[in-house]
Parts: structure tokens; sequence; C-alpha cells
């Protein structure tokens, strides 16, 4: 059976897209774990944050993450803040092969001023936001087992990057 391959990263560094991607080639099921959480609550991720808070968004994403990489053969995108709660960390990096998705934070900027689904992303000052996120993340971020810099690649050329060393692994 192979590991489980983990993407992590900022919210907008392309986590779904690039899971989607390399599930068809590798061969293996995707599981996005925002799309499960919003399936579960039958609201969007915004709503949930709106609504019933923060504490208890973590609290389902960390359920429905752990509970996602307690089986096998999977790629499985985390939420943009999933990789800093010790237990996802501590299961991922034990039982899976993680991958730290980075991104120039001007490219994130750009993407993430197109979007309305960010709930932590909901003040008037976008750059300086994003910006003290990633520090903070960026230290739990580069835990990952591999670290695969964004900038200038091409879907094609990331997904091709993340699986040639998924698969000397030893999957």
């Amino acid at each position: 059976m192979k590991k489980n391959l983990v993407l992590t990263g900022m919210m907008g560094v392309g986590k779904s897209t690039l899971g989607k991607i390399l599930s068809e080639r590798l061969n293996m099921k995707f599981i996005d774990v925002d799309k499960l959480i919003e399936e579960k609550e039958s609201m969007l991720i915004n709503d949930i944050f709106d609504i019933k808070g923060e504490k208890y968004f973590r609290e389902i994403e960390k359920k429905i993450t752990l509970k996602s990489m307690y089986t096998s053969n999977n790629i499985v995108a985390l939420g943009g803040g999933a990789f800093l709660n010790k237990a996802i960390r501590n299961l991922a990096l034990k039982n899976c092969i993680c991958f730290w998705l980075d991104l120039d934070l001007n490219v994130l900027l750009k993407r993430l001023t197109k979007s309305n689904k960010r709930p932590l992303l909901k003040k008037d000052d976008l750059e300086n936001n994003i910006k003290k996120i990633y520090d903070k993340r960026k230290l739990v971020y580069k835990l990952a087992h591999f670290k695969i810099n964004c900038k200038k690649l091409s879907k094609t050329l990331i997904s091709k990057k993340i699986s040639d060393i998924y698969e000397t692994q030893g999957n």
C-alpha cells in the first residue's frame, strides 16, 4: 500500500488544483479536506467561521483530516491552517509524505485578492494580513518532508516534481 501524499501550504497556493492533477498522475484517490468539511457541515467554510466560529471549524477540520489520513493511497490537500495542528502534523509526518507548496507572496496576494472564500482574510489590509499569516505558518510548514517552490513553475511541472519525489520514496 502506498503512503498518503499530503499537500500543505498557504490558502490559494494550489493544493486542491495540484491534488487533482497528482491523483490522476499517480492513480490515487484525491481528498480535499476543505470540501469534505463543507459537505459534512452543509455550508461553506466562510459560513462555518461566521456562524459557528473558528474554534468549531478547527475541531471539525482535525477530525476529518485525521480520519482521511488513516487510510492509504490518497492525495490529501490540507486546509491552509491544518498543518499547524500538532495532532494532524504529527500523523502526517509519521505516516505520510508531506509537501509544502510555497509561493511568492506577491503571486499569492494576486490570487487571494480575487477570492472571497477565505475567512481569515476578511480584513482591510489584505497584503499585511497575508504576510502575517505566512510569517507565522512558514515556521510550521517548513517541517514538511519536502518544500516545493512553485514560483514560475507550471502546474504540470510542479506535479511532475512532486510525483517524481514521491515515487522515489519507496512507494
